[in-house]
C-alpha cells in the first residue's frame, strides 16, 4: 500500500494508505452505513436526539452511542482478543447500569458530542482495517450466553458483524427518526 494517498472514511477522503479491493469494500459498505445512522440526525437539537418515540427505549442519540461502543469493543477483539472485553457470564450491576446508559443521551451529553465520538471510533476502526496485516486472524469468542463454545472469530467475521450492526441499528435510527417528525432517512 503506498501512504500518503486518499482512503476511503466515514466522512470522506483522509490522508492514508490507499485501500484496495476487499478492504476497501469493507470500507465503503461501512461507510454507508454509517452515513445513514447519522443521517437521521441531521437537523436535531440534543433534546430530540434523546427523546424515545417509540415503545422501545432507543433513541437516536443512544443507538449512535451503542453502535460507537460496539464498534469500539470489536475492534478491541480484533487488536487484543476475547481478554479486551467484557465477560458477559459476571456482569456486575454497575456493568448493567453502563450498558443500559449506552442507549440513552446522558445529562449533559450533545448530539455533536456524540457524533465526534462516533467518528473517531470510525477513523481507528477505518485505519484498521487498511492496516491489519492479515483479515483470516481469528481469536476465540469471549464467554456470553448467545456466542457459541469455543467458536473463533476471524477479523472478516468481526468486521461482517460490526457492519451487520451498524446496518441494523440504522433501519432502527430510520423509524425513531419518522416517529419522531416524520423525517426518513432510507425511504
Amino acid at each position: 500500500m503506498a501512504a500518503n494517498e486518499s482512503t476511503i472514511t466515514p466522512d470522506g477522503p483522509a490522508k492514508g494508505p490507499t485501500v484496495t479491493g476487499e478492504r476497501a469494500e469493507w470500507l465503503e459498505t461501512l461507510g454507508k452505513h454509517r452515513h445513514f445512522l447519522r443521517f437521521t440526525t441531521r437537523d436535531l437539537t440534543d433534546e430530540q436526539a434523546g427523546l424515545r418515540t417509540t415503545a422501545s427505549t432507543l433513541c437516536l442519540g443512544g443507538l449512535i452511542k451503542h453502535v460507537t461502543g460496539v464498534e469500539r469493543m470489536w475492534v478491541g477483539f480484533i487488536l487484543g482478543g476475547p481478554s479486551t472485553m467484557t465477560d458477559f457470564t459476571a456482569m456486575t450491576e454497575a456493568d448493567r447500569v453502563r450498558r443500559t446508559d449506552e442507549f440513552r443521551m446522558l445529562p449533559g451529553e450533545t448530539l455533536a458530542g456524540v457524533l465526534a465520538d462516533y467518528a473517531e471510533a470510525a477513523r481507528r476502526t477505518d485505519e484498521l482495517v487498511a492496516t491489519l496485516p492479515d483479515l483470516d486472524a481469528t481469536w476465540p469468542l469471549p464467554k456470553a450466553p448467545w456466542f457459541e463454545a469455543g467458536a473463533r472469530w476471524s477479523v472478516r467475521r468481526v468486521l461482517m458483524h460490526i457492519t451487520t450492526e451498524t446496518a441494523q441499528h440504522s433501519g432502527h435510527a430510520d423509524i425513531i427518526r419518522e416517529s419522531l417528525d416524520g423525517a426518513t432517512s432510507m425511504a
